[in-house]
C-alpha cells in the first residue's frame, strides 16, 4: 500500500486544496479561457468568428471584475463592450461588402 497510498493521499490533498480555494481555481480557468479566446481573435480565418471570440474575451473580462468585487464595472463592461461594441462590429462586418479573390480568379460577388 506504500506507493498507491502516497498517490491516494496526494490526490486527496489536491482535492482538498481545490475545495478550499475554489475561487482561485475558477479564476485560473477563466483566465485560460480569456487567453485562448484572445489568441483565437487573431488566428480566426473568418472575421465574424473573430468578432464572436472578441465578445467572449469581453465577457471573461467582465467576469474577472466580478471576482474583484467590482460589480458596477462588470455590468458596465457587459453592457457597453459585449452588448454595444461587439454588435457594432458584427453589423459593420455584415453590412460591409467584401470581395474575396479565389485561387481561380473568380470573385465572390
Amino acid at each position: 500500500m506504500g506507493f498507491i497510498g502516497e498517490i491516494w493521499n496526494g490526490l486527496i490533498e489536491v482535492l482538498q486544496y481545490i475545495w478550499n480555494n475554489g475561487d482561485l481555481v475558477a479564476f485560473l480557468v477563466l483566465a485560460g479561457i480569456t487567453v485562448a479566446a484572445a489568441i483565437y481573435v487573431m488566428k480566426a480565418k473568418e472575421v465574424m468568428h473573430s468578432a464572436f471570440y472578441l465578445a467572449l474575451v469581453f465577457m471573461c473580462v467582465g467576469f474577472t471584475y466580478f471576482f474583484l468585487e467590482a460589480e458596477f464595472i462588470a455590468v458596465i463592461q457587459m453592457l457597453v463592450y459585449v452588448g454595444a461594441i461587439t454588435i457594432l462590429f458584427a453589423f459593420s462586418i455584415m453590412l460591409t461588402r467584401r470581395y474575396i479573390m479565389k485561387t481561380g480568379g473568380d470573385g465572390d460577388e
